[in-house]
């Protein structure tokens, strides 16, 4: 049985939904996610020498050579990949370097991964692989990477009828983590689940083995808000359970992050796992309730620690950061060695970047978390201890932000990117929300190596982006790329901040850069997918128009390009 912490502090809030909101408030696709279908970082040398070894080990124990099993590089974040040989041009109308396409969803939000010979992507069930899940679900497809055939999936149902929880056709928007024979993954209901990489091939492991009733859309699985907390509509509803198939996946276990960690999710629940050691680092999307105005769970965590093993929280960060969250909490964490030093690295709701020290192994293989009678009398686990915290935009309002909510002059900023660890460096993208807040956003080069609140002495520099942005950054060969909501992408020098040149794309871009084989991908919410070459010259390669908007960022795997629209996913290599 889980347990349960309670937030006793969570606020009520009025079931009215905001009238300003009419359009599809998703969240970015370097968060990988984005509004729907319209809309679119002895010697110093030494010292590197080392770290950058220790990443080195990071990275192989947990892909295989040409994997690629997790958002960016193994966990730096970095948007850069070491394969080679890729297209420069592709051409689905004739078959040109295709190696093979198959449908998605109506709509995917999600960036695939790569990993023994699988693929996982999210996206939604308007194209339904098996006639008893109907209707609106969240997928996570697991396909076999030679042809893209179904090997197994994950159907969750949704939320409940808010669309706030759960935006209606948005899908499973969180790109999974891949370690050894297990896949971690936030679904569409704000729950990490850890699941067998074989799905039921290789039979219903445990713990869980609850997956018949956990796929069943009736009341039981619908939740409605209830004060501070969401409860089944009818928690005795058995009605239609299924039976476990073939072609189902295998969850190992299930932690509920706005049930067992006390937080409300807000659109869509979206992040991406970090692993390390014996544990996982999640992001909760932690946000504003449907009137846009509150925070319903100012208490929650932003950001969570699991046992790996059990799925059990271990810790959490105690930073105050709900009151100050304008939006939600979508950035996912990321993990450098500074100066032979590991910490993990968090942006909040709150527009302020976080450095934490990671849990170490401590005796059974969980941190002393307060247990027993004091545990349940404080609801509380191990504070995650921060070792510091930069303010990427100190003059925005850090007070009643709500009151700026659908301010595009003055308003705070947020961070829906992830950050990126690059040489004792840490690259973020920063800005005003891209539904309520200002235009104005920012790409910033902070100095990972200090300590204590650093907001006025570790910013390296700041450059100015055309309009809000959402996309992770890719650093590679002393430059910075980048894109934006301004439909531009950009390429900048990651020592001084100085742009080196620009390109104008034909849609706003919520996807990341991915650098690769000498060449930059990207592509736009008006379907136009670039190819462009890296480097300080602008050399525009190629531009393909896609059969529908691109939110999802481009990946590369054992030689092969991988492109989601939002209703394919296409497999690219020279032919």
């Amino acid at each position: 049985m889980k347990s349960e912490i309670r937030n006793p502090k969570c606020e009520t809030s009025s079931k009215d939904q905001n009238p300003k909101s009419q359009t599809n408030p998703q969240i970015g696709a370097s968060v990988s996610v984005i509004r729907a279908w319209d809309l679119f970082r002895i010697s110093d040398f030494v010292l590197r020498a080392y770290a950058g070894l220790i990443c080195g080990l990071l990275l192989l124990s947990v892909v295989s050579a040409g994997d690629q099993a997790q958002w960016g590089q193994a966990f730096t974040r970095n948007m850069v990949s070491a394969e080679t040989g890729l297209v420069d041009s592709f051409d689905p109308a004739t078959g040109k370097n295709v190696k093979w396409s198959v449908p998605l969803g109506s709509e995917t939000w999600s960036t695939p991964v790569v990993a023994q010979g699988r693929i996982f992507i999210g996206t939604n069930n308007d194209v339904p692989r098996d006639p008893r899940h109907k209707g609106d679900r969240g997928v996570l497809l697991c396909l076999d990477e030679k042809d893209g055939h179904l090997l197994w999936q994950l159907v969750v149902p949704k939320l409940g009828t808010d669309v706030y929880l759960d935006w209606t056709r948005a899908g499973m928007c969180s790109p999974p983590t891949v370690e050894g024979n297990r896949v971690y993954m936030i679904t569409n209901r704000g729950e990490a689940v850890c699941l067998d990489i074989e799905g039921q091939a290789n039979g219903n492991d445990g713990p869980y083995r609850d997956e018949g009733r956990y796929m069943t859309a009736n009341n039981r699985t619908s939740l409605v808000a209830q004060g501070s907390t969401l409860v089944p509509r009818d928690a005795n509803d058995t009605r239609g359970t299924l039976d476990i198939g073939p072609t189902d996946a295998d969850i190992i276990w299930l932690f509920n992050i706005p049930k067992q960690a006390g937080t409300w999710p807000h659109d869509s629940a979206h992040g991406s796992i970090l692993s390390d050691g014996d544990f996982l680092y999640v992001n909760t999307s932690n946000g504003k309730d449907n009137t846009h105005r509150r925070i319903r769970c100012p208490d929650g965590p932003s950001l969570i620690c699991l046992d790996k093993k059990t799925g059990r929280m271990v810790a959490r960060d105690y930073e105050d950061i709900g009151p100050r969250i304008f939006h939600s909490t979508w950035s996912c964490p990321a993990l450098g060695v500074v100066n032979g030093r590991k910490l993990i690295f968090f942006c909040g709701g709150d527009g302020v970047v976080y450095a934490f020290e990671p849990l170490e192994l401590r005796g059974a293989g969980v941190p002393p978390a307060l247990r027993g009678q004091e545990a349940l009398d404080t609801g509380k686990v191990e504070a995650l201890k921060r070792v510091w915290r930069f303010d990427c935009d100190p003059r925005g309002p850090k007070e009643n932000v709500s009151q700026y909510m659908g301010n595009r002059q003055q308003s705070p900023s947020n961070i829906k990117s992830t950050p990126v660890f690059f040489n004792n460096r840490l690259y973020v993208t920063v800005g005003g929300d891209i539904w309520w807040g200002k235009t104005q956003a920012w790409l910033q080069c902070i100095d990972a190596t200090k300590t204590g609140d650093i907001t006025s002495t570790g910013l390296l520099w700041s450059c100015a982006l055309k309009e809000h942005s959402c996309s992770t950054p890719a650093v590679h060969d002393g430059l910075v790329y980048v894109a934006d909501c301004g439909r531009q992408i950009s390429c900048i020098d990651a020592e001084t901040g100085k742009v080196c040149w620009t390109q104008e794309a034909k849609g706003d871009i919520w996807a990341s850069t991915l650098v690769a084989d000498g060449k930059v991908y990207v592509g736009s919410n008006r379907r136009d997918f670039w190819i462009l070459a890296a480097g300080r010259e602008k050399k525009v390669l190629s531009t393909i128009e896609l059969d529908s908007p691109i939110s999802s960022t481009p990946i590369a795997a054992n030689g092969v390009l991988y492109v989601a629209t939002m209703t394919k996913l296409y497999a690219l290599q020279k032919k």
